[in-house]
């Protein structure tokens, strides 16, 4: 899973389970922080919190804008802020974060794709004149 879709789900993840009274403190308190950061990158830009806000409420229409807030504010350069995705996709979901779901290393990379049900064709081509 790609940085922005790591912090996007995770932010879903937690404000659905944050809103139930069932959500352990530990998951109410780690939304809170990723929510924390988050607006922190967001500093300056009220329209981005403002989405931040929205996606809390409806976060299948929020996501791709929100996504796209957090790309162009460099969120999936912040280690702070991936590893408290990462945290609280490890509260939210525990059997995935087990199986390394939400574990993000890309080292050299051609035609990489990382996520659930994805469908890739590449064609890597000698460049020309070699």
């Amino acid at each position: 899973m790609d940085p922005i879709t790591l912090i996007v789900t995770a932010l879903a993840g937690g404000a659905a389970l944050g809103a139930k009274d069932t959500a352990s403190a530990a998951v109410k308190d780690a939304y809170a922080a990723l929510k924390a950061l988050v607006a922190k990158r967001f500093s300056g830009q009220p329209d981005a919190k403002l989405m931040l806000a929205k996606h809390e409420k409806a976060p299948g229409i929020w996501r791709a804008p929100l996504a796209a807030e957090l790309g162009e504010a460099g969120a999936d350069r912040d280690p702070d802020l991936v590893a408290a995705a990462q945290a609280l996709m490890g509260l939210v979901d525990e059997a995935g974060a087990r199986a390394g779901k939400y574990t993000i290393v890309v080292r050299g990379g051609q035609g990489v794709q990382v996520g659930d049900h994805n469908w890739q064709s590449n064609v890597f081509n000698t460049p020309a004149g070699d």
